[in-house]
């Protein structure tokens, strides 16, 4: 594809989008804002999430890792659903009766004010480095497809990136959000199955093959038994994959933000529920995407790897203008789904959370320091992805992203975990010393435990980190009188 074919389509998105939120935004309130009136179909909502759950980590990362790990991943996918089941069924019944607009603010009525902004604290950390991460990496690939042909620098592709997110939600934040997601998931999904039937026909695979295909290509294999020091361990992978799905989806504003403007329990819970299946299938048809893909290159002779397999196939010109076109459409929609939202969340959860401007201000000055925090958040993203461009390692953008969950993750598990399941009180001010030191500890135990145990954590951190918080918090409970 030429550059300004490439640059028209970019254009035509953004212009969509810019539509969307002209419908979906009225008033501009606070309302409107964090809850979007509570008036949010669930349907709308439930498949707008799968787009923000995939994002372009899964969209470009997930195909590039059939090669060296089979399906593997998708033992984590299956321990997705159990996260989710705990979501719909534990999680939101308390946030809806707690009527809360920041999931935190539960940390604070449970434990007192220092949990409450710890809490807070991690999920800002969190989400600011895991979708500065999805967003790099999707830049990344626009940068080497489109903008260096045409001369742009990186920071100008980032700062515009993140200028027309901005433009697009400043007015409604969430109540658009959960209608440009549904956009967003429909490209995605398109470009998935446009490419498959594409490929496999390419192949010479009919439907009623394809079955037989994918078990003849020794590349489907789910479940890893073998070796249990091994990260990919059926049982550390389905585990992990429960924890992964609670920490990032049910203690995690941007997406609970979303789950939270359904009208009522029951839509909520329909909501995860429907999720879950598709979210399912989805994953299954990227990694049998994957699969085609790595056969396609080894028949063309196309040298391409991991993160590099999709994007240069789908580019290449083989497979015809209609593939390229979806794939930078799905490319940028996976981009865009995870970066809008959060922008959303992180002004939601840093108005609310740490500022507490719902206590402190009346409506129109809420307003106005909502609106500057806004931009405020826009200008850190794009910094934080300057940071990664000019410092950041080579390996597979998806084990990264987790890993780093999983020790900003860890302390938000152990205070829910607590804060759920027992009625222990804690020395208050004492919590945030234990929320930094448990990943400190985790980290010093995972980058040492193929020495001391022979064993390897992998996703395997979050819980540990989890479970490191939990004992420190127990250790500083609070003597009742």
């Amino acid at each position: 594809m030429q550059p300004y074919q490439i640059l028209i389509l970019i254009a035509a998105y953004f212009g969509l989008l810019f539509l969307v939120s002209f419908f979906s935004s009225r008033a501009g309130s606070n309302a409107e804002f964090f809850r979007a009136n509570r008036e949010s179909p669930w349907y709308i909502v439930a498949f707008g999430m799968i787009g923000a759950s995939l994002s372009g980590v899964t969209f470009i990362s997930l195909p590039g890792t059939v090669a060296t790990d089979s399906f593997s991943y998708f033992q984590v996918v299956l321990g997705y659903t159990v996260g989710y089941a705990v979501i719909g069924l534990i999680l939101l019944p308390l946030y809806y009766r707690l009527n809360l607009t920041s999931i935190y603010s539960y940390l604070e009525t449970r434990f007192g004010k220092y949990s409450y902004k710890t809490g807070a604290s991690f999920f800002l950390l969190s989400r600011i480095v895991g979708s500065s991460f999805r967003l790099f990496l999707v830049a990344n690939v626009l940068q080497l497809i489109l903008f260096d042909e045409l001369g742009v620098p990186y920071y100008a592709t980032v700062s515009a990136t993140i200028f027309l997110i901005w433009l697009y939600t400043f007015r409604s934040g969430i109540k658009t959000v959960v209608w440009t997601d549904t956009l967003q998931t429909f490209f995605m999904l398109l470009s998935l199955g446009v490419t498959l039937v594409v490929v496999s026909d390419e192949l010479g695979i009919t439907a009623g093959g394809m079955i037989n295909h994918l078990s003849e290509s020794g590349l489907t294999k789910i479940f890893f038994f073998e070796d249990w020091k091994s990260s990919d361990h059926f049982i550390k992978q389905f585990v992990s994959g429960a924890f992964i799905a609670i920490v990032m989806t049910g203690l995690d504003q941007d997406m609970m933000q979303k789950n939270l403007t359904c009208r009522n329990l029951k839509d909520a819970q329909k909501n995860m529920f429907s999720f879950t299946i598709v979210l399912t299938i989805v994953n299954m048809m990227f990694l049998v995407l994957g699969v085609l893909l790595t056969q396609y290159a080894d028949l063309s002779g196309i040298d391409a790897i991991k993160d590099e397999l999709f994007p240069a196939i789908a580019t290449g010109g083989e497979l015809g203008i209609g593939v390229a076109i979806l794939f930078i459409l799905g490319l940028i929609a996976a981009a865009y789904s995870s970066a809008d939202g959060t922008l959303t969340a992180l002004t939601t959860s840093f108005s609310i959370d740490i500022l507490n401007i719902e206590k402190r201000y009346a409506e129109a000055k809420q307003m106005r320091i909502r609106k500057q925090i806004h931009i405020v958040i826009s200008i850190l993203f794009i910094v934080v992805m300057l940071i990664f461009k000019y410092a950041i390692a080579d390996k597979s953008v998806i084990n990264k992203l987790f890993e780093f969950a999983g020790y900003t993750y860890g302390p938000l598990l152990g205070l829910y975990t607590l804060g759920l399941f027992t009625n222990i009180k804690v020395k208050d001010k004492l919590v945030p010393i234990v929320a930094i030191l448990a990943p400190v500890l985790s980290y010093i135990i995972s980058i040492n435990s193929l020495v001391w145990f022979g064993f390897e954590f992998g996703f395997f951190i979050l819980i540990l980190n989890g479970f490191l918080t939990l004992l420190g918090l127990i250790l500083i409970r609070a003597k009742h009188h």
